[in-house]
């Protein structure tokens, strides 16, 4: 089954989005995005706290708890984890799975450590990835600091250790709506075996079918997409606190359709015959 996961990126309590992982614009309440979602037919829900690394810190939880009381699918939440303890503290919150990226690049040990104490399951390990050339190489503190890792390499060590499913993120093609990075899916279609999410470059409807076609992803992470089009219907509400002059001015955000979730899940049963839960 094909999971659509609304992908909220967080920095100091507001939802922001950029392009590239870079040009961070805030957005507004991370809390009525994450229930308008689930209102309106997410699988899953995914909490990042961008910064959360750069300080050292895990600010979340309070947000993780109001979250978990008012949707009721699951919550997966990453940003700054770096211990065994952060991670009983946020599914106490309410989260029901973590992902790391970062401790899990620095700290192999760490990834093993999870598994045994909370399962496979519960974690996910995100994968910050950027076209070097002809190679991909990994990426960690959200896409500031590369690394000489490459991608499939990488990939493949974690199933090897226990990992049973990735969020794959092209940084290439985040925000820019230009659609998933195809050579990505295709190598991890080709050389991985366990689930992985894409993300990064979804806008059109089209761009499903162009992985669909030939890979086999365990589900589809949205963010800019799905972010812009609740904006442009409440654009002026008190519950958005953010300049949104760059969606009326329509620069480099033409690329996007207007889309929610529920358009997304029935052009995807009606084109693939992928079933979905009932809203």
């Amino acid at each position: 089954m094909i999971r659509i996961i609304p992908k909220l990126d967080i920095k100091n309590e507001n939802l922001v989005k950029g392009i590239h992982l870079e040009g961070l614009r805030a957005l507004g309440d991370p809390e009525y995005f994450a229930e308008h979602y689930y209102l309106n037919g997410a699988d899953e829900l995914i909490y990042h706290d961008v910064v959360a690394s750069l300080y050292d810190r895990t600010s979340t939880l309070p947000l993780i708890e109001k979250t978990s009381k008012k949707t009721f699918v699951p919550l997966i939440v990453g940003g700054g984890i770096k211990n065994l303890k952060q991670i009983e503290k946020i599914l106490k919150s309410g989260a029901d799975r973590i992902f790391i990226n970062t401790a899990a690049i620095n700290n192999n040990k760490l990834v093993k450590n999870i598994i045994t104490e909370f399962g496979a399951s519960t974690l996910v390990v995100s994968v910050e990835v950027v076209k070097n050339k002809k190679n991909y190489y990994c990426r960690k503190d959200f896409g500031r600091e590369e690394t000489d890792i490459e991608f499939i390499n990488w990939c493949k060590n974690l199933q090897d250790i226990g990992v049973v499913e990735l969020l794959v993120t092209s940084i290439d093609k985040d925000g820019t709506g230009e659609g998933f990075d195809l050579d990505i899916a295709e190598k991890l279609q080709k050389f991985i075996e366990i689930d992985y999410i894409l993300n990064g470059g979804f806008s059109k409807l089209d761009h499903f079918l162009n992985v669909l076609n030939t890979c086999k992803p365990s589900g589809f992470a949205i963010g800019s997409a799905l972010h812009y089009n609740v904006l442009k219907h409440k654009i002026n509400s008190k519950k958005f606190d953010g300049n949104f002059e760059f969606l009326k001015t329509k620069k480099k955000f033409n690329n996007f359709s207007k889309l929610s979730i529920h358009d997304i899940k029935k052009f995807l049963n009606k084109k693939k015959s992928i079933e979905f839960r009932k809203i």
